[in-house]
């Protein structure tokens, strides 16, 4: 089993940045692949982006590509989001989640852990 715990969430206005971190505990962390998903309120949790075991490999959403990056330290167990150039419709809670397998993936099924999440709140 993997704990997570998100941070660095916060009210920024659009165009602006921020850099979320997840760090996790259990498994060892170079293990699995990451993920950050986000649900905004009344929207079903949808995928970000995801990081292959080494780092190697990243895969976006199309509505973020360009804008954010993911990346991870092994070392420090953990695994981060950068956002920049935020919009409004990016005001949702994010979550960090460990895959069951150490390739990119995407979809929520294909991971077993979350952590609690954080809100990013984008004023316009």
């Amino acid at each position: 089993q993997v704990q997570l715990v998100e941070s660095g969430g916060g009210l920024v206005q659009a165009g602006g940045s921020l850099r979320l971190s997840c760090a996790a505990s259990g498994r060892t962390f170079s293990s699995y692949a990451m993920g950050w998903f986000r649900q905004a309120p009344g929207k079903e949790r949808e995928f970000v982006a995801a990081i292959s075991w080494s780092g190697g490999s990243t895969y976006y959403a199309d509505s973020v590509k360009g804008r954010f990056t993911i990346s991870r330290d092994n070392a420090k167990n953990t695994v981060y989001l950068q956002m920049n150039s935020l919009k409004p419709e990016d005001t949702a809670v994010y979550y960090c989640a460990a895959a069951f397998g150490r390739r990119v993936t995407t979809g929520l099924a294909d991971f077993g852990s979350w952590g609690q999440g954080t809100q990013v709140t984008v004023s316009s």
